[in-house]
């Protein structure tokens, strides 16, 4: 009996099966069968030619309408140009050298499958030297016998294994399986009216129709939105099953003082939320929770909060952000806010007051060891800091409480790692933050092992931020309109980002892809001719991620004291940077960031009562889907309704999101756009089967299912998490 985990080579033979693995790195026939058709296309029916986009390796289904041969000008040989054409429009194979089988056979009136990688020469699109397939001769016939059906399936190829011969691969597999044994269960099976996994896997390669096609999907994407689900459900109980130290809430403490302090009322969803994670800080079970919101909403100030009542209850709280920008201004933020309440140890200081103490990679080490010895000795009350928190020699003296701050910036190792300093056996509180809105299918599988809250309103006082776009391409003179509108603000005493995608100096500034577009700007390319020209006579310095971290700190010190009143930076000021006296930003190239990233630049204006101004610069031609996205950041302060664009833009790629381990899911069927119902229904039926069952000892073939979706460095990363 073939296994689902058996090698390719005895089956297909060894030239066949290497193919497969060194081009696509499929190895077994679980693999194989898991490598889904990308699409399907109806016998006779063309390809169109027209959906073709630049550097995709494609496949075409078209008729030779014309051969030409002539000299090559730069070397020997003859070059041979045949143009095909789908019906509708023409396409140009280009082949450089006449040692190429069956070349002879392209003669106008001949039939055939042409792959290759899609280019532009002379404004031609055209494929260089593509592999082919003639339909009407028996080679052919016989290499691709799945064309005699209706829907002829099209699979992900790379060059040298083109979509046909994994058609005749995939054919010849499932003509020797045996099947496989089904890892779901019969009632789920019989429950949610699912295909039985060998039926759902033969039909994904050989329908007979697309209703079948919509079936077998279904159930695939079960697998995938179950193996997902699973996992998280275990790690939700294991992470219920560690206990926590209890942090309630003191009357009288250090939170009561801070809050009698506030000059300003919470918001209702401040409020409601800080009700919550009080509960939670005073319970048994360690928090694990998400806090989305809105740029500007108010989180700091919600899990500072929380971090007061921690330290009230005798324990620590730890702040980790990715830079040290953002930590730095962090922690200038928490001891502005706590004024003399974080001046514990020094005189004057009232009685309830702790210590705010910052612990970064390039502090000297005087400061380095001071900072270590308030942590160890329980002297500072919240820590902020970068990975350099979780480092060995690192010692709290009872670390109570977590907060993560713009989490997906972190790998799973620094926040496990961070997460371990609470002592053997016992969990800290955690609280996650994202400033970046995220849907709802997204928070049931990226963060699905977390309960979810989300801060939508805005504190009093905030002004709203215009957007506007300007168009280079259409009309120049907006351009020198923004930087009058800088020096306008600047006049009223205000201050202004201008942010570019690139650094300059030695950073590579190649287009990608081949593309004829220029080179990104780059910021120490933009602010000398801003200095010397628009905004010549005003006080203009730079900031970027290669500076040293001392330079970082003193740029943003003077920035935010209003020294520098245009401040010219790279995304480094995305998250976390505030300064309310920044009232416009102009993002010169804008069309290179996506649309989360638009809406969190913009977010460090309009921070104070002052209005913000965010001017979004391309030279992309209007009417085009790019300056079509852009309108719609500029037409919208709402950042979830972005964040849904932002996922029917980008699709959702891999499920769990790569950055997160540097892992690939393997997950290829589950969208989430169009499958929150799958997901919906997969995420409670894990939670009834591992409470049940929470090893899955009773549901082997779930266990294996769970192993062979979710990769090992994956199940890793959710056991980490």
């Amino acid at each position: 009996m073939t296994a689902i985990d058996d090698s390719l080579e005895p089956l297909l033979g060894k030239k066949s099966a290497d193919a497969l693995a060194d081009g696509l790195g499929l190895r077994t026939v679980g693999d194989l069968l898991r490598h889904y058709p990308r699409r399907y296309d109806e016998r006779g029916k063309l390809t169109s030619i027209a959906s073709l986009e630049l550097d995709e390796h494609a496949t075409v289904l078209a008729d030779v309408s014309k051969v030409t041969r002539k000299p090559m000008r730069a070397r020997r040989g003859t070059m041979t140009e045949v143009i095909v054409t789908d019906g509708t429009r023409p396409l140009s194979l280009v082949f450089f050298t006449q040692k190429i089988p069956n070349l002879n056979k392209l003669v106008p009136g001949k039939r055939g499958l042409f792959a290759g990688k899609v280019s532009k020469f002379n404004r031609t699109v055209q494929l260089a030297h593509p592999e082919f397939q003639l339909l009407d001769d028996e080679d052919g016939e016989q290499a691709i016998a799945s064309f005699a059906r209706k829907l002829i399936p099209v699979y992900p190829a790379v060059s040298g294994l083109p979509t046909w011969s994994i058609a005749r691969c995939v054919e010849q597999v499932l003509q020797m399986w045996d099947g496989v044994v089904d890892p779901l269960p019969d009632d789920l099976i019989k429950g949610h009216n699912l295909l039985d996994l060998m039926s759902a896997l033969k039909l994904i390669h050989l329908p007979d129709s697309q209703a079948a096609i919509d079936e077998a999907r279904r159930r695939l994407k079960w697998d995938e939105a179950l193996s997902i689900q699973l996992a998280l459900a275990q790690r939700r109980r294991s992470a219920a099953a560690r206990p926590a130290t209890p942090s309630p809430r003191r009357t009288g403490g250090l939170l009561d003082a801070f809050d009698e302090r506030l000059p300003f009322q919470l918001t209702n969803g401040q409020r409601e939320i800080g009700e919550v994670l009080a509960e939670e800080l005073g319970g048994t079970h360690p928090m694990n929770r998400l806090l989305q919101g809105e740029v500007g909403s108010g989180k700091t100030l919600v899990a500072l909060r929380g971090m007061l009542q921690v330290v009230d209850a005798g324990r620590q709280a730890a702040m980790l952000a990715p830079t040290e920008v953002l930590a730095a201004q962090h922690a200038r933020s928490l001891r502005d806010m706590l004024g003399d309440l974080a001046t514990a140890g020094e005189l004057g200081a009232p009685e309830q007051a702790t210590r705010v103490v910052l612990l970064t990679g390039s502090m000297n080490t005087a400061q380095r060891r001071q900072a270590m010895l308030d942590i160890a000795s329980g002297t500072a009350g919240i820590v902020v800091g970068t990975h350099a928190l979780i480092q060995d020699k690192v010692s709290f003296a009872e670390l109570g409480f977590v907060v993560v701050d713009e989490q997906h910036r972190f790998g799973v190792e620094q926040r496990d790692a961070l997460r371990g300093k609470a002592g053997d056996g016992i969990s800290p509180h955690v609280l996650v933050m994202t400033a970046t809105p995220i849907p709802r299918t997204v928070a049931m599988t990226v963060y699905g092992d977390l309960e979810v809250s989300a801060l939508r309103e805005l504190p009093q006082g905030r002004s709203p931020i215009r957007s506007s776009v300007v168009p280079v391409a259409e009309k120049p003179a907006w351009l020198g309109r923004a930087w009058e509108r800088i020096r306008e603000e600047v006049a009223a005493g205000h201050q202004a980002y201008v942010v570019c995608p690139r650094i300059g100096d030695d950073e590579d500034a190649e287009p990608k892809g081949g593309s004829d577009q220029r080179p990104p700007l780059a910021v120490m390319d933009v602010l000398p001719k801003l200095a010397e020209g628009p905004l010549k006579g005003l006080r203009v310095d730079m900031l970027h991620g290669r500076m040293p971290p001392e330079d970082k700190d003193a740029v943003m010190r003077a920035f935010a004291a209003n020294d520098v009143q245009v401040l010219v930076a790279t995304t480094v000021i995305e998250v976390g940077v505030n300064v309310p006296n920044a009232t416009v930003m102009v993002i010169m190239d804008a069309d290179r960031f996506g649309v989360s990233q638009l809406h969190q630049l913009r977010g460090r204006v309009g921070r104070g009562s002052a209005a913000g101004l965010c001017l979004l610069v391309s030279e992309i031609p209007a009417g085009t889907s790019t300056m079509q996205r852009l309108q719609a950041v500029a037409d919208t302060l709402d950042g979830f309704e972005l964040a849904q664009m932002d996922l029917e833009l980008r699709r959702e790629g891999d499920i769990l999101g790569a950055a997160q381990s540097g892992m690939k899911s393997g997950l290829k069927m589950l969208s989430l756009l169009d499958d929150l119902d799958v997901i919906e229904e997969a995420r409670q039926e894990a939670q009834r089967v591992v409470g049940e069952d929470p090893d899955l000892a009773e549901h082997p073939g779930l266990a294996q299912m769970v192993r062979e979706v979710v990769d090992a460095g994956r199940a890793e990363y959710l056991e980490k998490s």
